[in-house]
């Protein structure tokens, strides 16, 4: 089942796809940083009945001439039957696009990063037909980041740190230094990384600090912490800037996931009710097409 905090571990990626080069030039691999992103469509599907889809699929484009398909899955526990999948995935992507893939796999426990490296072997035991590598990123080689400063310094890298580090020991003091460096940002883009982190956190024990940590600042976005704030009638008179706030977080999302034009932005410029634009928000973390996040909703109302 996908849970939230296996879409944050993917979605994360599409804020800031250079986490990806800048940590593995930490591990010794030489990766560029990309001058440019395109998000892919994510279907490999090629013939039904069988559906395959990945979990985020860009193109990364760099400095030096060098252009390849980033394919991220996030996995949350052992699957034998995920080698396979990924050998199609590396191989359709190679064939579709001309462009060479390279797999990134994201893991939350260790056991199941090391396990994600491979390698994945498939032929008879004589003769390897195909090997697949994915390189993987999780609690063994992400970077615990507890200082402000550095944290301040590179926010999506910060957020994808504290989401894969949630068991860790000193998860109090990532969250506190990654709450720390939102403040320097403007609203809009830390309400972005806020309810990713609380949803790439999910039901772990960080989870509860990074909780208490927002409790103390009314401003951020719609989330089950300020849910239940609200609910407790300390938010009166921050409607309005919650409805801007919503809106600015809203398109911006769009933008990202490229769902945007300009009859949805007019929808959600119209509309007023920060409940409706944070249900709105939830579905545009997963939706495949525009459709999806407004179906079902009255017109708004401003």
């Amino acid at each position: 089942m996908v849970t939230s905090s296996h879409e944050a571990m993917h979605r994360i990626f599409h804020e800031d796809a250079g986490i990806f080069a800048r940590t593995f030039r930490r591990l010794g691999l030489p990766f560029s940083d990309p001058v440019a992103v395109s998000l892919l469509p994510t279907d490999v599907t090629e013939l039904k009945p069988l559906e395959r889809r990945l979990d985020t699929l860009l193109q990364i484009d760099c400095a030096d001439g060098q252009s390849y398909l980033l394919a991220i899955e996030a996995q949350s526990r052992k699957d034998p039957d995920k080698g396979a999948s990924w050998a199609y995935y590396l191989a359709y992507l190679q064939a579709k696009y001309r462009k060479p893939p390279v797999l990134l796999v994201t893991c939350q426990d260790e056991k199941t990063a090391r396990w994600a490296k491979g390698p994945f072997h498939f032929g008879i035991s004589h003769w390897r037909s195909l090997t697949v590598r994915p390189l993987v990123l999780g609690p063994h080689n992400v970077p615990v980041i507890t200082d402000k400063e550095a944290a301040a310094k590179d926010i999506p890298l910060a957020v994808f740190s504290a989401i894969t580090h949630g068991e860790h020991p000193q998860a109090d003091m990532m969250l506190e230094a990654l709450a720390s460096a939102l403040k320097t940002v403007d609203e809009s883009t830390a309400s972005i990384f806020r309810e990713l982190t609380e949803l790439g956190l999910g039901s772990s024990p960080a989870a509860h600090i990074w909780k208490d940590l927002m409790a103390v600042d009314l401003s951020f976005f719609r989330s089950e912490t300020s849910e239940k704030l609200r609910d407790e009638g300390r938010v009166e008179g921050r409607v309005e800037g919650r409805v801007e706030s919503g809106r600015e977080s809203l398109l911006l999302l769009l933008t990202t996931r490229g769902l945007l034009d300009d009859a949805i932005r007019s929808r959600v410029t119209a509309c007023g009710d920060p409940d409706l634009l944070g249900a709105w928000f939830q579905r545009a973390l997963t939706a495949e097409t525009a459709e999806q996040i407004f179906t079902g909703d009255d017109e708004p109302t401003g």
